[in-house]
């Protein structure tokens, strides 16, 4: 079976499903538009840029769907959204229930011979929590091929500190490092891998990085924006199933196809502008005009922001403003 979250539970949350990596949330990843237009009548920074909302001390895109990436997890069999499955997605939102926290993941301050990883406390398919598990004898290392006991959610698995078993498929999965460093300054082990933060502050992983314009993700993950740092793209899971195509409605940032991103309806003409979101292509400024839409054209991501290295050329298909 495909790899696909429980799309549509609030939250994006690939909740009863299998989780996604975190849903932005909030005006943080509300549909955007990179042209600059609201559609307010005030104006916003080019995809990806940054800003800083006044609800909110931190920074991020403009320009992404609702919610961060649903992250959920399913243990074999039937999952609460119907769907038959036992593929772990991206992450569930949490369910609204109380979220528990013995030990800190930053630090890994659990008795020796234990580390502190992510759990479901209350009984449904999202890390809501952290607690203390023994770390088994032999450990996996990062990147290793891994298991989980009990359900995907259970936080057992067989990683070593600092590790956790992620996009689990039949019990198996690959060590994840957690983020280092605080939530304020985050950092990762890996150099090519990104911190996430979501899931209130329990899901703290570094996924792999890649290139948008060539979605080189392992696995039929997608590679789209880190909802924490607009300039990083990210490893995902794949929530679209068998929706996700081209000007087809969205609500998060990984229910789009690969190659495609969920961006603000007034892009294109062929968007439904009731919905929350539209998926448009990323495109390369540098090539011929192939964006599908009509009057669209490649707009620079990146805007008046200086790009990143490698990805200078890196757009989006969007009508010119």
């Amino acid at each position: 079976m495909s790899k696909r979250a429980c799309l549509a539970l609030a939250w994006l949350t690939l909740s009863g499903c299998v989780s996604r990596p975190g849903d932005f949330g909030s005006s943080a990843t509300e549909a955007g538009d990179p042209t600059g237009d609201t559609g307010d009548g005030s104006t916003a920074p080019a995809p990806g840029t940054t800003t800083t909302t006044t609800t909110t001390t931190t920074t991020s895109p403009t320009t992404g769907p609702g919610d961060d990436p649903v992250v959920t997890a399913t243990s074999a069999g039937s999952d609460p959204s119907g769907t038959d499955g036992d593929t772990v997605d991206f992450i569930n939102p949490p369910d609204g229930g109380p979220v528990g926290k013995e030990c800190d993941q930053w630090v890994q301050d659990c008795p020796e011979g234990q580390k502190c990883n992510a759990y479901s406390g209350d009984g449904d398919l999202a890390w809501e929590s952290l607690k203390c598990v023994d770390v088994v004898p032999d450990p996996d290392g990062l990147y290793e091929p891994c298991e989980v006991f009990g359900s995907h959610v259970s936080g057992e698995d067989s990683c070593d500190v600092g590790l956790m078993c992620w996009d689990v498929v039949d019990g198996k999965g690959t060590c994840i490092a957690y983020c280092t460093g605080s939530p304020d300054q985050p950092g990762c082990p890996d150099p090519e891998s990104s911190c996430i933060l979501t899931a209130e502050g329990v899901i703290t992983l570094c996924l792999p990085s890649c290139d948008p314009l060539q979605q080189d993700c392992d696995g039929g993950d997608l590679c789209i924006p880190n909802p924490g740092d607009p300039h990083a793209f990210i490893c995902v899971l794949d929530a679209s199933g068998d929706e996700g195509q081209v000007f087809d409605p969205c609500d998060y940032a990984n229910e789009c196809d690969a190659g495609l991103y969920c961006m603000g309806t007034t892009l294109a003409e062929e968007c439904d502008p009731q919905s929350s979101g539209c998926c448009l292509p990323f495109c390369a400024t540098s090539l011929p005009n192939t964006c599908p839409g009509q009057g669209q054209e490649c707009l620079p991501w990146w805007g008046e922001d200086p790009p990143e290295p490698g990805l200078e050329n890196l757009g989006v298909c969007g009508l010119p403003q």
